[in-house]
C-alpha cells in the first residue's frame, strides 16, 4: 500500500522560496511517475511538475524557470524547490504517484503554500 506524505509548506513573501518534500512509503516501482499538483481556492487541481524514476521531468508553463522538481529514489522522496514565488502560487500542493498501465494513483494529504506580504 503506497502512502505519500508532504511537508514544507508555509507562508512566504513574494519573491521568496520554499522547498516541498514528499516521502513515499510502500513499494515504489521503477515505472512510477511522481508529480506535484496544486489546487487554489475555487479552482481545479492542476499539474505543476512531474518526474520519472530516471529523472525525466515535465513542467507546466507556470513552473518553468522558477520551480525545480527532483527525486531521491533511495529515500523514496520527491522535492519541489520553488523560487521567486508569486501570490498566484498560493494553493494546497499535493504529491501524486501514478503507475502506468494500471489504475493505481495515490495522493498525499496536501501542504498549504501561501505567498503574501
Amino acid at each position: 500500500q503506497v502512502q505519500l506524505v508532504e511537508s514544507g509548506g508555509g507562508l512566504v513573501q513574494p519573491g521568496g522560496s520554499l522547498k516541498l518534500s514528499c516521502v513515499a512509503s510502500g513499494t515504489i516501482l521503477s515505472i512510477d511517475i511522481l508529480g506535484w499538483y496544486r489546487q487554489a481556492p475555487g479552482k481545479q487541481r492542476a499539474l505543476v511538475a512531474s518526474i520519472t524514476t530516471d529523472g525525466r521531468t515535465n513542467y507546466t508553463d507556470s513552473a518553468k524557470g522558477r520551480f525545480t522538481i527532483s527525486r531521491d529514489n533511495a529515500k523514496k522522496t520527491m522535492y519541489l524547490q520553488m523560487n521567486n514565488l508569486e501570490p498566484t502560487d498560493t494553493a494546497v500542493y499535493y504529491c501524486n504517484l501514478k503507475r502506468p498501465y494500471t489504475l493505481l494513483t495515490k495522493w498525499g494529504q496536501g501542504t498549504q503554500v501561501t505567498v503574501s506580504s
